[in-house]
């Protein structure tokens, strides 16, 4: 009897000091804090820059504070911003690191975003200051999205903005104003020499589920002996592979000599679509390397050859077995804004150690840093086992990337061959080759004069942000497949 109740002690002493030396990270959260837990987890796992933010060092949920320190934050985007290495919301006059990591409330939402479905009315529109120091914001229509219901209203590329229900729009508001709202009244201005004034013509728009084709313009322009193709791509969206990979089939078979490809309003998305499109540009550096990443060092410490080796990504010459309607071209001419960003200047950078790029236009935004979506899941990067209780996902920075000669530190921005800013009191029309970008790429590749640009009619006003950014396309590069060993 007393040994059988010492070895029924004994195995409960066993159980329970295995229980007590159990890894904590595989100890359920308490149900208040699954959001933050899940925030903490999945950063000091993935974060580019884990190592460079003391609350997400390895063991720090080990320590008795833990939960309180989590508790600290009743707001789960207060936690996660506390955790990111100098962010631009905390560090907003150029000092901040991390310009891109972001967190939303619904998975399902994030991931429409991610292929081009915003909730939107189809303005795609650019917010800049009035003047510098400013906190008084104007709005410039870019183009209008077809089939949405500004497709239908009186509004155009180059109409003014600066009021919307009657409220004058502020570097404070503006999100209020724009975002928050499915239905408003954009009240329109001119700019009379001095200052933008409201002009009493207003519009009335309303936001629906839309899916943007990014392919907006293809087509050829033929100047002297040359058959220019012209496309203008405005999202890295992979369902839409397919539809850029018929565009180029149309230019291959019109017998191009030459293509302008327009990434003026351009904010990134899809690596795999960035490097199908330098694909049909070139063709002839199939399997070779495009890119390369690197990974925050717990990734990389334990990675063998092979692990590495699928950190390079390189040309292709199909998509899922369909072949690429590639150019084979040596020289390619590309139009960018300081809203280029992320895979569109993936494409520029990647392409420079092979062929001949010529930048036309601005400064590109500078993001050479790329991201997952982050769950709480089991695997936190699908939905495999994912917490049933709430839908927060996060987007943050994982990855830098660089080309196949090892550059990739262009944090300022990639800078134009050929500088030209784009003002909107010469805007023109988009496609046209009198359009002042268009008509330099086509001087450059013609070699004729181009056309004389006067931009004194309206001021270079300091970009504030654009009507992707706010619908939540943001400036993105992102993979959908994780690398080997993760």
């Amino acid at each position: 009897m007393k040994t059988t109740l010492k070895s029924v002690l004994f195995l409960f002493l066993f159980a329970f000091s295995l229980q007590s030396c159990e890894d904590q990270d595989d100890v359920a959260a308490p149900a208040d804090l699954q959001i933050n837990n899940f925030i903490w987890r999945g950063l000091n796992e993935v974060y580019l820059w884990q190592q460079d933010v003391p609350n997400l060092a390895d063991g720090r949920n080990l320590q008795p504070d833990f939960n309180q320190f989590l508790r600290g934050y009743s707001h789960p985007e207060d936690l996660f911003e506390d955790l990111l290495n100098k962010p631009v919301s905390k560090y907003p006059n150029g000092d901040a690191i991390d310009r891109f990591s972001w967190i939303v409330d619904d998975y399902t939402v994030l991931e429409q975003e991610l292929s081009g479905v915003t909730k939107n009315n189809g303005v795609d529109f650019r917010l800049s200051r009035v003047a510098s120091g400013s906190n008084d914001v104007v709005g410039f229509v870019r183009y209008i999205i077809p089939n949405s219901d500004a497709y239908t209203k009186a509004i155009k590329r180059g109409d003014l903005f600066t009021s919307v229900n009657g409220t004058k729009l502020t570097v404070s508001n503006y999100q209020e104003l724009l975002l928050n709202q499915d239905s408003y009244t954009l009240n329109l201005a001119d700019y009379n020499g001095t200052s933008y004034v409201l002009n009493g013509k207003s519009v009335s728009l309303t936001k629906t589920v839309l899916e943007e084709n990014p392919i907006l313009i293809n087509k050829v322009i033929t100047s002297g002996s040359h058959k220019i193709g012209y496309l203008m791509y405005n999202g890295f969206y992979p369902g839409y592979d397919d539809k850029l990979n018929q565009a180029f089939g149309e230019l291959k078979s019109q017998g191009i000599t030459d293509l302008v490809l327009d990434l003026r309003y351009n904010g990134g998305g899809a690596v795999t679509s960035s490097i199908r499109l330098s694909s049909m540009i070139t063709g002839q550096f199939d399997t070779q390397i495009f890119a390369k990443t690197q990974f925050n060092s717990k990734w990389m410490k334990d990675m063998t050859a092979e692990d590495l080796e699928s950190l390079n990504y390189r040309f292709v010459n199909n998509i899922e077995g369909k072949a690429l309607n590639s150019l084979n071209l040596t020289t390619v001419y590309i139009i960018t804004t300081a809203s280029t960003a992320s895979a569109s200047e993936l494409v520029i950078n990647g392409l420079k150690p092979y062929i001949n790029v010529v930048q036309i236009g601005e400064t590109t935004t500078g993001k050479n840093v790329g991201s997952y979506t982050i769950y709480d899941s089991e695997t936190l990067f699908t939905k495999k086992g994912i917490n049933p209780n709430h839908k927060y996902a996060m987007q943050p920075l994982v990855f830098k990337i660089s080309n196949s000669a090892g550059f990739g530190d262009y944090t300022q921005g990639l800078q134009p061959t050929y500088q030209q800013y784009e003002r909107v009191s010469t805007y023109g029309v988009l496609g046209d080759p009198s359009e002042p970008l268009l008509n330099l790429a086509i001087s450059k590749i013609t070699g004729t004069t181009a056309k004389r640009i006067f931009d004194d009619s309206a001021p270079n006003t300091p970009y504030l942000t654009d009507s992707k950014i706010i619908n939540g396309l943001r400036h993105g590069m992102y993979f959908q497949n994780v690398p080997k060993g993760h």
